[in-house]
């Protein structure tokens, strides 16, 4: 692969040739690779367009270097060069080719001294390298690899696999680099590619040393390959499929150990309170609102960890001796299975009826049965399909795979068949390399002797962690059919990218209306997919019409839409003509990164409804006008989807800007317990429950497991982690699409229903513990909170450099675009709702689905729509805030009265101290702030926070107050309801009217004391002013300090139950509230 570095332009260097000016160049290091563009003379704001080309290994990991770009004077006559600055880009921000963006770097210093100023702009991008046509010789690297036996290592193998060259093939651009691209190149960057290009082999001729040094970089580099591959593909489809297998995990885990974060199985995990019970309590389908304990977090005591018993529970012989722990899945309970991968069949005989063969394979264990799908006359079948069986639900202790002809009229012919004994199955763990499948012959009905035909077939006894363990059949789904086997399989899922598109509407020019005796008023509509907005009227009718005004939109790569405009004429306000239109594709447009201004263009609009003319006319009428627009693909920006107060990303689109991860979250998905029936299944309740969790655009989703209330998945998810201040949002819901075509309510389409939703800051977990909680699925329903189960789960943050936590808290929460451009309150809700519709429809798209009533409950689609508990919730939220400034007030007060004398006479202590040392106030105050905080710790909350209803105000909630929550918008209910409703929150908003006018009138009655609006209440106001101003010249500050303290902490025998001269001179001041009707 290829590095670029595009050196663009530089602005606002330092002159450096003592005339005012200087003469600078660009030298670029990267890994000791030099380079440098030529050398604009004269010139403080140069321009070069020049690429830099230097060798990437790809087998090396390149995240943690950086590109050093240097920029110097030129020093002329006199050979030599001044410093001008320097910028260091971290590697981890480079992007493919394609996705490469123009971006400003502030030049800094190399010095503390360095004079430095100025602003580099570059271009940073992979290309992939184009090798060339090598003749062949008999000593060649391709034909060493094309002699290789079968049985050579995959490593070796792989260059040379279809799959690698067509995806080599595919990324290499038919593009010569330019003289100008080789001639940058150092000798020691020649060697470099001269050296990678040729592969990796093991020879007679190779040394010890050098295997050994290439068997330790494969060892040691298995991170820095998936690193790699997720690095040059970054924004895949969601359609795509990203396999969570164990390969994964343990790269994952080697990632963590790379950063000395090791886990132990010897590490204490978190034990319950002493006096409660270790195992989890039993929870009833009846749930019963006025029993708090039911809604409490609790905790669990999991058999966490990979753990190989001795023997074995089919004999031993197959089962490893000992005890074996591993960490690939170390946040969940092991569950083991019996996989049978089906490969393919050969020499299979034909029907003495048909001639021909329509093979399929069926694998039994005692009364589950799997099956492939048959192939219509084909004796050499493919398949590679993998079965796995429950070892909990093993009811015998052999295993039969039988291949069949498929008849089509009676009974299918039986061909052969063969059979294993669960004694003999040996074991694969994790991370041993898969079990290579083999060459079975057939035995006939009575196994007795052999029939032609051959089956390549490989069973292995496994856990959860195998690679096949996501794509596989399983016995425990046995019942579902059709399209519903896809929806129950678990899967890894990658939100869109994300763009905010804004198109700056400028002018128009010879906008001609189709009557031609009145000027237009015309408006510009744009349309992006769904999104529709529209500018104003231009205020004066004209033919160029000036409006200036910025449309945002959301767009998703790939781009499948275009940016439609139409210039529209209101003729009528209930109709209106199109003037002209044009469709322009998004990935035209200039992706900005930062808030430099985007060149803008006129374009031509095509006269509607004139497509079919001949070319001439048509040519004609397209010149008629044109619009002028600034269009730019915003990369700045974090596209919202999630209400800010639950979000779970908050990086920029663009890649360039992304930071260094903080943190690695692992999340082990164990079980449910307790779950309600959600639906009827042959005469009885029964719920088929999945999971789904959401962080950052990685979205995941456990396997289904059917008709049970106790679901146990088992599984485990990875995500890094870029801020603590984000959270990570699981939802359990009920799978209503295990058929393929399941309807409800006639013609509407069944829809997956919610059970309940967990949410987890980040920021409140400590680094390194293993959390393991049952955290209550609470739902709310018209008739009121209810317990819908509980979700087990274990919980691990891993930071990875505290000094990058703690310099993230410093950071702001949005990126900086936007603070410098920000949003209005209705784009953000708007932009939002359309992100949401866009993620849900990518992700719907994915097989199996991720569904819309899925991603929008687990996106929160209707946290903005009206509540009156949620407006009791919020109102007590802020009470209670109010409570300690309360609490502080009223003791205060007790201080005053002397409630208790010794308190009293401490308080006038301590305010005499601070009277005499002033300069001791803040310490004190600080150091006061220390103690609680040291004091508090003890108190520190020993879990994460979970749903609470007393703070959602949803036990003592009224049902109709419920029932309007869950209306529809706009309302569904009758006119009686509705009226009453209304007259409810016409109450209310009377209430709070009152408390908003009393505020003002305490705010207007202190603008009247300088306003004369009382002459004689301002006139003796600033004669206590001056009085005042003379008084306090005269007087020491901390006098009339000590004062005014001892005054107000009087002994009460020296105060006057009535209100205070002040307090009666401010409340007789008038308000404007005589002038309100």
């Amino acid at each position: 692969m290829k590095l670029i570095v595009e050196v663009v332009d530089a602005h606002d260097l330092m002159p450096k040739d003592g005339e005012g000016s200087a003469s600078p160049f660009v030298e670029v290091d990267f890994e000791n690779q030099l380079s440098r563009t030529k050398t604009v003379p004269k010139n403080l704001h140069p321009i070069w367009n020049q690429k830099l080309v230097f060798h990437l290994d790809k087998t090396k990991s390149f995240h943690r270097h950086t590109i050093e770009v240097s920029v110097y004077n030129e020093r002329r006559p006199i050979p030599g060069r001044n410093f001008l600055g320097r910028v260091r880009i971290p590697c981890s921000n480079i992007v493919k080719k394609g996705e490469e963006a123009y971006q400003l770097f502030q030049l800094e210093k190399k010095w503390f001294l360095s004079p430095v100023k100025g602003e580099i702009g570059l271009k940073i991008y992979i290309e992939p390298e184009t090798k060339p046509k090598i003749p062949p010789s008999p000593s060649s690297p391709s034909k060493i690899l094309q002699q290789s036996s079968p049985s050579s290592p995959a490593h070796l193998s792989e260059p040379s696999s279809p799959a690698h060259l067509s995806e080599s093939s595919s990324l290499r651009p038919q593009v010569t680099p330019s003289q100008a691209e080789i001639t940058n190149l150092t000798s020691k960057t020649f060697s470099a590619i001269a050296k990678a290009e040729v592969p990796a082999i093991d020879s007679p001729n190779s040394t010890p040393a050098e295997s050994k040094k290439e068997n330790s970089v494969t060892a040691t580099s298995s991170f820095v390959a998936v690193a790699e591959s997720s690095y040059i593909d970054p924004d895949r489809e969601p359609t795509e499929e990203i396999k969570e297998s164990g390969q994964l995990r343990r790269e994952t885990a080697h990632h963590i150990r790379k950063h000395k974060v090791l886990y132990h199985p010897g590490v204490s995990i978190e034990k319950p309170p002493q006096g409660n019970p270790f195992t989890m309590r039993p929870v009833t389908q009846q749930v019963h609102p006025d029993h708090q304990e039911d809604y409490n977090l609790k905790d669990t005591n999991p058999q966490l960890g990979e753990r190989w018993p001795n023997g074995g529970a089919y004999g031993g012989r197959g089962w490893m001796s000992g005890e074996r722990f591993t960490s690939t899945y170390d946040l969940v309970e092991q569950m083991f299975y019996l996989y049978v991968r089906v490969v393919k069949a050969k020499d299979l005989p034909p029907s003495s009826i048909t001639g021909s063969c329509d093979p399929y394979v069926e694998v039994k264990l005692g009364n589950y049965k799997g099956r492939t799908k048959h192939f219509e006359k084909k004796m050499h079948p493919e398949w590679n399909q993998v079965f796995s069986f429950s070892k909990d639900r093993v009811q015998s202790s052999v295993l039969e795979v039988f291949v069949k002809d498929k008849e089509m009229l009676g009974r299918d012919d039986y061909i052969g068949r063969v059979t294993f004994d669960l004694n003999e199955i040996p074991t694969r763990v994790p991370p041993d390399s898969p079990l290579a499948p083999q060459w079975y012959r057939l035995d006939n009905r009575q196994g007795e002797g052999k029939v032609k035909g051959n089956i390549m077939l490989a069973v292995w006894m496994g856990t959860q962690a195998d690679e096949a363990f996501s794509e596989a059949w399983h016995s425990d789904a046995a019942s579902v059919y059709g399209e519903g086997v896809f929806n129950i399989r678990s899967k890894v899922y990658v939100s869109p990218k994300l763009w905010y598109l804004r198109v700056n509407v400028i002018e128009a020019q010879d906008v001609l209306p189709n009557d031609r005796n009145r000027l237009p008023e015309v408006f510009v509509k744009a349309q992006v997919g769904s999104q529709v907005l529209r500018t104003k009227i231009c205020p004066t009718p004209t033919t160029n019409p000036l409006w200036n005004e910025d449309l945002v939109f959301v767009a998703a790569e790939p781009f499948e839409e275009q940016l439609a405009i139409t210039v529209e004429d209101r003729v009528h306000p209930s109709k209106d003509e199109v003037l002209g239109k044009i469709n322009l594709p998004l990935t035209t447009f200039e992706k900005r990164l930062d808030h430099r201004p985007v060149h803008s263009s006129w374009f031509n609009l095509e006269k509607y409804d004139f497509g079919v003319l001949e070319p001439g006319r048509r040519r004609e009428l397209r010149f008629s006008s044109r619009v002028h627009l600034r269009v730019c693909l915003e990369g700045g920006y974090h596209v919202l989807d999630e209400s800010t107060m639950y979000i779970s990303d908050q990086r920029p689109t663009a890649r360039q800007l992304w930071k260094q991860p903080i943190g690695i979250l692992e999340v082990g998905i164990l079980g449910a317990q307790g779950l309600l029936p959600m639906k009827m299944k042959d005469g009885h309740g029964s719920t088929d429950a999945y999971c789904v969790a959401k962080y950052g655009q990685k979205w995941v989703r456990t396997r289904t497991i059917l008709d049970t209330f106790s679901p146990k998945w088992n599984e485990q998810y990875t995500w890094e982690v870029y801020d603590p201040s984000t959270v990570i949002t699981m939802g359990v819901f009920d799978n209503c699409h295990l058929g393929g075509g399941e309807k409800a309510n006639g013609s509407s389409v069944a829809r997956d229903s919610r059970i309940g939703k967990v949410r987890i800051r980040i920021s409140t977990l400590e680094a390194h513990r293993i959390y393991t909680h049952s955290y209550p699925l609470l739902a709310l329903h018209p008739h009121g909170v209810k317990k819908m189960g509980e979700l087990q789960l274990a919980v691990r943050f891993t930071a990875l450099s505290l000094a990058n936590i703690v310099y993230i808290y410093g950071q702001p929460l949005l990126p900086k675009m936007h603070y410098l451009h920000p949003f209005t309150v209705n784009q953000v809700d708007n932009l939002r709702y359309q992100a949401m519709n866009i993620v849900a429809v990518r992700l719907g798209r994915a097989e199996p689905p991720l569904r819309k009533e899925v991603v929008e409950y687990m996106l929160d689609v209707d946290s903005h729509m009206w509540s009156m508990r949620r407006s009791k919730a919020n109102f007590f939220r802020i009470m209670s805030l109010f409570s300690g400034l309360i609490s502080m007030g009223r003791w205060f007060g007790n201080v005053c009265q002397w409630k208790n004398p010794v308190t009293s006479v401490l308080v006038h202590i301590l305010f005499l101290i601070l009277i005499w040392y002033p300069e001791l106030i803040l310490p004190t105050l600080f150091l006061y702030m220390f103690l609680i905080g040291m004091w508090n710790y003890r108190f520190r909350p020993r879990h994460p926070p979970h749903m609470d209803t007393k703070l959602s105000w949803a036990e003592a909630v009224h049902p109709d107050e419920l029932d309007e929550e869950f209306d529809t918008f706009p309302t569904s209910k009758s006119h009686d309801i509705v009226r009453m409703r209304y007259d409810r929150l016409r109450s209310v908003a009377g209430r709070i009217q009152t408390v908003v006018g009393d505020i003002a009138t305490q705010g207007e009655r202190l603008q009247c004391l300088l306003s004369w609006r009382d002459p004689r209440a301002t006139s003796l106001f600033i004669v206590f002013s001056l009085c005042a101003a003379v008084v306090l010249y005269v007087t020491p500050f901390r006098v009339v300090a000590l004062l005014a303290g001892l005054y107000y902490l009087r002994h009460p025998r020296f105060r006057s139950k009535l209100p205070s001269v002040p307090s009666n001179f401010f409340k007789r001041l008038p308000a404007r509230t005589d002038s309100l009707l």
